[in-house]
């Protein structure tokens, strides 16, 4: 969906949204309720303009988005896992190496943690001015421009000669590749039927985690025989061959129509989606969740790479096959949720990522890998129900409410490096914990609030 009529229904989807629906059975009365009030509903796309950019004239309606098993869906999915893979394989891609930097360029590891803070920081930027050119000139485009621009600046980070410059290349790649979340999340809303929306992007989640994962391990082990600067450049590679194939799989959109660039509409449809509180709090909490992540993964390379466990360069960047329990997560999300309903799929998101959280404190090798695979399960269930309740809860102007929700997200992730690598230089691995253990109490905190809102809200609803 884009922007068909910002002023005439914001009224209408402010109605909607607040209802926070508790369950997937009161969420879908939600949905029901939308299709009826506002013709931007998800239940009723409107059809894709003629001659809009990077859209066919196809007629859309319900029946002709995708699902599991139908025409499409499969490519779809490859191709924008394909599109995660590549984006966290660019973006983190010098998380694993950063006791290695530290070495090679003489910097602490504060200094050397900017080098991940500055790539998720820029993306945080531009992840909302790219969301604006992705309702004008389509998802497809947009995506595709932004892994271009990215790929090409991932194969000349090698060669930066200092720590200001690789940061600054660092921060160009991030803010490039600000138009894949910004677009993909808006794309399925749209493309996607509403049932088959939370499993379609755990998918596309699913690809993060992969893409984190071999970003990580390949550039531990390249990095051991040849150093960081090929470790870099082979991930560089990696990422043109998956933005290559993306392009070439990812089907044209069929219900996308173009929206306007102009800053009135832009700021009106981002006030509403703010004025939402219970887009508020998704954001809030995928920022949170980041925070502990960030956090961890940026410290725990040091952590390992000293004594008592001094395990070496591509033992450390082995560490992050535990991305793999992230893939499996993100991929049950869906199932989670049906279970558990939205809230709770986040409370058992929560209480299992502060479990790993104390469990890594222990002084045993197992123990911590125990740990970091909770925390990675924990956080990715949590992301992709809050991104996918995102999608859900906002029926117009939905590449900026994904916008705000990865703004929200990277800003996280910086703050997770920074803040975590300053504890673990002050306070050891149990000061990046305690970093990590506040972050997710305001998950549950805020989870909690939005409970009593919705209980609240069923009350004021039922019949006298």
């Amino acid at each position: 969906m884009t922007i068909p009529c910002i002023g005439r229904m914001s009224g209408v989807v402010r109605n909607v949204e607040r209802m926070s629906p508790v369950s997937t059975k009161a969420s879908t009365a939600v949905d029901a309720r939308t299709s009826v009030t506002s013709p931007a509903s998800p239940s009723s796309p409107p059809p894709s303009a003629p001659g809009a950019p990077d859209s066919p004239d196809v007629p859309g309606g319900a029946d002709s988005r995708m699902a599991p098993g139908g025409p499409g869906f499969r490519r779809m999915s490859f191709a924008l896992f394909l599109a995660g893979v590549a984006t966290f394989a660019l973006l983190y891609s010098t998380q694993a190496l950063l006791p290695l930097i530290s070495g090679d360029l003489g910097a602490s590891a504060g200094d050397a943690s900017w080098t991940v803070a500055a790539a998720t920081g820029g993306l945080a930027v531009c992840v909302l001015p790219m969301s604006a050119l992705s309702e004008r000139y389509g998802r497809r485009t947009v995506m595709t421009a932004s892994l271009a621009v990215a790929v090409t600046v991932g194969l000349l980070v090698p060669f930066a000669p200092s720590l200001g410059s690789l940061v600054a290349l660092r921060a160009l790649q991030g803010a490039a590749l600000a138009g894949v979340p910004a677009s993909a999340t808006a794309y399925l809303a749209e493309e996607v039927r509403p049932k088959a929306l939370v499993t379609a992007i755990g998918l596309f989640v699913a690809g993060n985690s992969v893409g984190g994962m071999s970003g990580r391990v390949i550039t531990g082990w390249v990095a051991q025989e040849w150093g960081w600067r090929v470790a870099v450049g082979v991930i560089g590679v990696l990422a043109v061959a998956c933005a290559v194939a993306f392009r070439l799989l990812l089907p044209a959109p069929r219900h996308f129509r173009p929206g306007s660039l102009r800053p009135r509409v832009l700021l009106g449809t981002v006030r509403d989606h703010l004025a939402n509180p219970l887009l508020r709090r998704l954001y809030a909490i995928g920022a949170l969740f980041m925070t502990v992540f960030g956090g961890v993964y940026t410290v725990i390379g040091y952590r390992l790479a000293e004594a008592p466990f001094s395990l070496p360069q591509g033992v450390v960047g082995s560490i992050f096959l535990v991305y793999l329990v992230g893939t499996v997560a993100a991929s049950a999300a869906g199932r989670l949720v049906g279970r558990l309903g939205r809230r709770g799929a986040l409370y058992a998101a929560g209480g299992t990522t502060a479990a790993g959280l104390l469990l890594s404190l222990a002084g045993s090798l197992p123990l911590i890998l125990l740990g970091l695979v909770l925390i990675t399960g924990g956080f990715f269930a949590g992301h992709a129900v809050a991104s996918s309740a995102v999608g859900r809860t906002a029926t117009e102007g939905r590449a900026q409410a994904s916008a705000l929700y990865q703004s929200a997200y990277y800003v996280g992730s910086s703050a997770g490096s920074t803040v975590g690598a300053l504890a673990f230089h002050s306070g050891g691995w149990a000061g990046t914990v305690g970093v990590g253990l506040v972050a997710v109490t305001g998950v549950v905190a805020i989870t909690v609030l939005g409970t009593r809102a919705a209980r609240v809200e069923r009350r004021a609803l039922a019949p006298a």
